[in-house]
């Protein structure tokens, strides 16, 4: 039986980084004209063209109720988080925001258009996210692009974050040298339940819609799937990097697979998408979103796709296999202590893609640390505690720099260690399997891999041996710190 004692936070203080967008906007010239009601009006696309009777589902779901609605059932700009005014920015202002950190931009011309429209209309924009629900728990580089689609949302635009259940039972062959292995719906499901419960420490809960792609993607059947697969051809799908790479190599690609960047993109053509976001990994994808909107005569989307952010070791992406990740839901001093190892050059690509600071206020920060009057290490205090504040709140924020500051510099022990119960046993327990118990590793390997590299010590004492145990009887306990930053106490009983 395990125990372990929580940490209680605090979660209702406002973020740091949202006090920044604040500042910025508040400095920002008004616009008319951004508050008038929608919801009868027809979306600009759907003039345009709605897909073919043979594929109904499209139009309904685009047809479907917006979440954040207002008191008369109209969603409005008026409904947009007080601390940002209606009126945010000049159209420049806001192309130059939103394009902040972004590399592809397809194109910056529409998206001009399509701004300058929903400003003269009242009607804001559709901006579509998909996630595939096949590894929910987000870290700090999944949030890149959430935290754009706040930029849009607190902007006053429409924002889906859009669950892939049905593209997940295919799996998206992105990068992948093998053919996934589907998800079934009850893992959809539980990973789709831990998404909501992690994207409103950064997105409004009231202004997100949440949707299912299986709401039209499910609905079109044999017949429909044929129709979607007549829209676009072979060569084109392997125009694809890693299909052309499969193909080329004699390597096995599923028929299904192909249908993938279909099936997303037919997400666009549902929702009648004005705009779709995601990772530069994700851009031929997107851009079939493009093409199939034509095809069904429907305004082409912009596509926006955003960096990949390198982990805590500054060369590879940031993923929770390799080790090199930041949790969102991790204590603050555990993300505290994280960014604080990071390399002060790629501190600015943090800034950059993790805090809501413009483009020009990090350069201005920046100059200062080149300059000599910021130290790089201020700097990166001010990094760990902006995006605490998003996460946590700014008191937990604080909090983490006093004790980092303890710790780390005046070389104390953490006022407050996580105590771990353990079941007393006559026969040893490996070490290995103490660490993970005790929450400072998530798996075996990881918690060997820091071992066998003088990372772990118990009662101050390094411990290197694999194999090494302690005694497990009752009344036992051991102070063990796993790294620089993370500490544990385990009591047997």
């Amino acid at each position: 039986m395990l125990v372990v004692r929580a940490r209680r936070r605090d979660t209702s203080q406002t973020g740091v980084g949202q006090q920044a967008l604040t500042r910025w906007a508040a400095e920002m010239s008004p616009l008319r004209g951004w508050n008038t009601p929608f919801g009868s009006d027809s979306h600009p696309n759907a003039r345009a063209g709605t897909p073919p009777a043979a594929l109904p589902s499209a139009t309904e779901a685009a047809a479907a109720p917006v979440a954040a609605h207002s008191a008369n059932g109209l969603v409005s700009f008026a409904t947009m988080p007080p601390e940002l005014p209606l009126t945010a920015a000049s159209l420049d202002e806001q192309l130059d925001y939103l394009a902040k950190g972004t590399v592809d931009l397809f194109d910056r011309d529409d998206l001009r258009k399509k701004l300058a429209r929903s400003a003269s209309s009242g009607k804001p924009l559709t901006v579509k996210v998909g996630f595939d629900p096949t590894a929910p728990d987000i870290h700090l580089g999944h949030t890149v692009v959430i935290r754009k689609m706040r930029h849009f949302q607190l902007l006053g635009h429409r924002v889906i974050f859009l669950i892939g259940d049905f593209t997940g039972m295919i799996g998206d062959p992105t990068g992948k040298k093998t053919t996934r292995p589907a998800l079934s719906r009850e893992e959809i499901e539980t990973n789709a339940e831990t998404y909501r419960k992690q994207i409103y420490k950064l997105l409004d809960r009231e202004k997100t819609e949440v949707r299912f792609n299986a709401e039209w993607l499910g609905a079109l059947g044999s017949e429909g799937m044929i129709r979607l697969a007549a829209k676009y051809t072979l060569a084109r799908i392997l125009e694809r990097d890693d299909f052309r790479k499969r193909f080329d190599a004699h390597q096995p690609i599923a028929l299904h697979e192909l249908l993938y960047p279909l099936a997303q993109a037919y997400d666009s053509v549902a929702l009648q998408a004005d705009v779709e976001m995601g990772g530069t990994d994700q851009l031929f994808n997107l851009l079939v979103g493009r093409d199939l909107m034509r095809e069904y005569g429907l305004e082409p989307q912009v596509v926006i796709t955003l960096p990949l952010l390198e982990g805590l070791d500054g060369v590879e992406k940031m993923s929770k296999s390799l080790g090199n990740y930041i949790g969102i839901d991790e204590p603050a001093e555990s993300i505290f202590g994280k960014v604080m190892s990071i390399s002060d050059d790629l501190m600015w690509k943090y800034y950059l893609l993790s805090t809501d600071l413009t483009a020009a206020e990090i350069e201005t920060k920046r100059g200062q640390v080149v300059a000599g009057a910021l130290h790089p290490m201020e700097a990166k205090r001010e990094l760990a505690r902006r995006i605490i504040a998003d996460f946590h709140s700014a008191g937990d924020a604080e909090k983490a720099d006093d004790e980092f500051r303890r710790v780390f510099s005046d070389r104390q022990m953490p006022t407050e260690i996580e105590e771990t119960i353990l079941d007393a046993a006559a026969e040893p327990l490996p070490v290995i399997k103490m660490i993970v118990a005790a929450g400072l590793a998530p798996t075996n390997n990881e918690a060997r891999r820091t071992l066998t590299q003088g990372g772990v010590s118990i009662d101050d004492a390094r411990i290197d041996d694999p194999k090494a145990t302690v005694e497990a009887t009752a009344g036992r306990a051991y102070l063990i710190k796993v790294g620089k930053r993370r500490f544990g106490r385990v009591v047997f009983r």
